[in-house]
């Protein structure tokens, strides 16, 4: 598909991260207003809540826009999410008839600040990206155990905090924890020293489901896609996961990108899995092309200093696609809701400078990355800037996500000290 025309013509651009095959749902404030749900249109934001009280857009007999989250829409269904769609870019195409009724409507980008798109319900984790895997298990195991024998049977997760997702822009605060290196004899409590990301794309589920669902349905069930960082205290998690995983070190911060580009606008860039290792069981079976052809990238920049990108990699390198994670968590029962976040797991390539994670670029801290400021890093310092950017390239144009940033803080003094 080919780049669509909009009488809105920054979004004509072909570099340009909000064509009209784009438009992403987000959640913005102008000034003091209360925050609204908003569509992104080249540098200008549609107001939702103003375009549903003019009668531009009716998806049915009960309001979705009153209120700042984009949840009401979700559940309503795949039909109304069309719906909505053909309708915004029937009123946003280049030569629309309602023009004149739709410009009052828009906001400028540059004037308006982002919230949470969505209120998240649950958050999972998966462990689904098989470089990863590989890469920790390697450093912690050795090559011959470096994935668990379950990794090629099921996509791995745990269940997280749905309070830890915050928006980009967000500031995360360094963690405490109970810290306890291979050689110290106890435990003690300290500041966080190995901080990390984990470059990571979320998936929304739109859709509730009550029971088991297969790989197609929970495709279907899927509303859109955001960015995500899983800030990761590695020091922590050393101590603590065994034997039932990560708790405390991934409790800190999730932060996602501000806008929700949906699954119809990732369509044209569908990719299959790649090839099988072992067969799945048929409930986990591929059923077509379900990952997306979406470039990643993560930049670092100390505090006050230009950026260095530091990964390059694609979301076509997971082994487990959101679909098959979803209808994974859905097998015992366990109810889906609307709002719920899957986070997909590290994705790494199978270079080095395509690895999702200091802990994978530094090799445990082995080997030290140097920023262009001539800095070095192992794991994150106070002051720095971490950013996530995504891309889907089409025929003429672009699909973002918008930035996914975060900045690091110094630790809190010693909460409990007396």
């Amino acid at each position: 598909m080919p780049l669509m025309k909009s009488w809105v013509s920054s979004a004509n651009s072909t570099a340009h991260p909000f064509p009209l095959n784009n438009l992403p749902y987000g959640v913005f404030s102008v000034d003091s207003d209360d925050p609204r749900c908003g569509v992104a249109i080249g540098d200008m934001i549609l107001d939702m809540q103003a375009a549903e009280e003019t009668g531009l857009i009716q998806l049915g007999d009960v309001p979705l826009f009153d209120v700042p989250y984009w949840n009401d829409l979700m559940e309503e269904g795949p039909a109304v999410w069309a719906a909505l769609r053909d309708r915004l870019t029937a009123l946003l195409s280049e030569g629309a008839a309602e023009q004149e009724k739709v410009e009052p409507l828009l906001v400028a980008a540059s004037a308006a600040e982002l919230h949470m798109p969505f209120a998240v319900s649950e958050y999972t984790d998966f462990y689904a990206g098989k470089n990863h895997a590989f890469n920790v298990g390697t450093m912690f195991r050795g090559p011959e155990n470096a994935l668990p024998p379950n990794w090629l049977h099921i996509p791995i997760g745990y269940n997280g905090r749905a309070s830890s997702v915050v928006v980009s822009g967000t500031d995360v605060r360094r963690p405490w924890g109970q810290l306890k290196g291979p050689n110290d004899d106890k435990p003690r409590w300290a500041p966080c020293a190995r901080f990390d990301i984990e470059l990571e794309m979320g998936a929304i589920v739109g859709t509730p489901s009550e029971g088991p669902i297969t790989v197609q349905e929970a495709d279907d069930h899927i509303f859109g896609y955001v960015l995500l960082n899983d800030w990761s205290a590695r020091d922590i998690q050393a101590w603590e996961y065994q034997p039932l995983g990560p708790f405390q070190a991934k409790a800190t911060a999730n932060t996602i990108s501000p806008w929700i580009v949906t699954k119809a606008a990732l369509e044209p860039f569908r990719c299959d899995t790649p090839e099988r290792e072992v067969e799945l069981l048929d409930h986990l079976k591929d059923c077509g092309p379900m990952l997306y052809d979406i470039d990643l990238e993560v930049t670092m920049a100390p505090e006050g200093k230009n950026a260095t990108t530091i990964v390059r990699t694609n979301y076509k390198e997971m082994y487990y696609s959101a679909a098959q994670q979803l209808a994974h968590h859905a097998t015992s029962g366990c109810p889906m809701n609307a709002g719920d976040l899957l986070g997909s797991g590290t994705i790494s390539g199978s270079t080095k400078d395509s690895r999702g994670s200091l802990l994978e670029l530094s090799w445990g801290g082995k080997e030290p990355l140097t920023l262009d400021t001539g800095e070095e890093r192992s794991f994150i310092a106070d002051g720095d800037t971490l950013t996530l950017k995504g891309a889907a390239k089409g025929d003429g144009y672009t699909i973002g996500f918008g930035d996914c940033t975060g900045t690091v803080l110094a630790a809190l003094e010693d909460p409990y000290a007396r």
